[in-house]
């Protein structure tokens, strides 16, 4: 959806944070239109910002920059707003704008950077391709993520899962991931990840107290759920921490790419909710590499792309796949919540077998 108005952009974010169940976040995202009627250096850079503020996520970034005051302690003023105490929202447009007047030089650089949203619950609908994959290509996988952040997601080998019934993963786990799953269950079988590596061209240390709270910031407030896997995650780090690239994902795509692969093993690349911040120069270049390599593989060394990204149209997040060989045509199989609270399974064409 190209949205360049920032005044709709933010009612827009607003309005898909309240569908998402975020009432809250939904509150203090509508107030950032205060803040446009402020003389600051904030207002004046979101109202004039170049090109598509929706899809530059320009509202969440605001949004979390406020996040990150209440939780450092730094000002508490919307403490009754997080709480869900206050709705009012002419009193929340005018904490906020105040907020933004006072704090105007710690806001600013907030909208330097894309929100990283890594958030472990997405991590299902992950594990649900690769047990769709499992029963057409085999058990094993080499799995490589773009867009890691802090590699909250270049972990989830070592995450339990439920997902509809069907567990996967070490069961002692601090990781629980039991998402609401509508519709039937996944493919019931075996998924073994020989390897998982991630990139980002700013990756997170969550090992960093200040890193990791400032990737919490970009948590919506109404998601407590969402803390406790993130501090779930923050421990697993902390034991063995995620194997983690700072570079650029066209890179790190063609480099694992005409890497050596094991015969046997399906290379990965997938990658959440992040596909709309890469430069349409650097899309464009992962998916002629990926067609290419495609054109090219063996049935001993399968390739798929998993991809759980959001459909500017419907705002639903929507778990699409392509593999090879096997046509490489992408196959839609499952919707979900943004950050993972339910999964509609499809599973299009599950039990059968690819004929190639």
């Amino acid at each position: 959806m190209e949205i360049t108005d920032v005044r709709e952009a933010i009612a827009w974010q607003a309005d898909h944070a309240e569908r998402a169940a975020a009432p809250r976040t939904a509150r203090v995202i509508r107030g950032e239109l205060a803040i446009l009627d402020t003389d600051t250096e904030l207002g004046g850079r979101i109202g004039n910002w170049p090109g598509l503020s929706l899809e530059d996520a320009l509202p969440l970034r605001v949004a979390a920059g406020f996040h990150w005051l209440h939780l450092t302690g730094a000002d508490r003023r919307l403490e009754r707003v997080y709480s869900g105490e206050l709705t009012d929202q002419a009193i929340i447009d005018g904490l906020v704008a105040a907020i933004a007047i006072e704090w105007d030089a710690k806001l600013l650089p907030w909208l330097d950077h894309p929100p990283q949203t890594n958030e472990a619950g997405r991590s299902a609908s992950i594990m649900a391709g690769l047990l769709w994959l499992s029963e057409r290509l085999g058990p094993r996988f080499e799995l490589n993520e773009i867009g890691a952040s802090a590699g909250v997601n270049t972990m989830m080998e070592r995450y339990f899962y439920d997902l509809g019934g069907v567990t996967v993963g070490p069961e002692e786990s601090p990781m629980r991931i039991v998402p609401e799953w509508r519709g039937p269950p996944p493919p019931r079988g075996e998924v073994e990840i020989v390897s998982i590596r991630g990139c980002d061209v700013a990756p997170v240390d969550l090992s960093n107290p200040t890193e990791a709270l400032r990737l919490k910031a970009y948590v919506w407030s109404d998601a407590t759920e969402r803390m406790g896997r993130l501090d779930a995650a923050a421990r697993l780090a902390a034991e063995q921490p995620p194997r983690l690239e700072r570079k650029d994902a066209g890179d790190f795509v063609r480099e694992r790419l005409a890497a050596p692969q094991d015969s046997g093993v399906t290379r990965v690349l997938y990658h959440s909710v992040m596909w709309q911040y890469l430069p349409q120069t650097t899309r464009r270049a992962i998916t002629e590499a990926m067609e290419q390599a495609g054109a090219k593989v063996s049935l001993d060394r399968p390739l798929a792309w998993i991809r759980l990204e959001t459909n500017r149209a419907t705002f639903r997040h929507e778990l699409t796949l392509r593999f090879w060989p096997g046509g490489g045509e992408p196959v839609l199989l499952s919707e979900a919540h943004p950050h993972g609270a339910w999964v509609e399974w499809r599973g299009a064409g599950d039990g059968e077998q690819d004929p190639s």
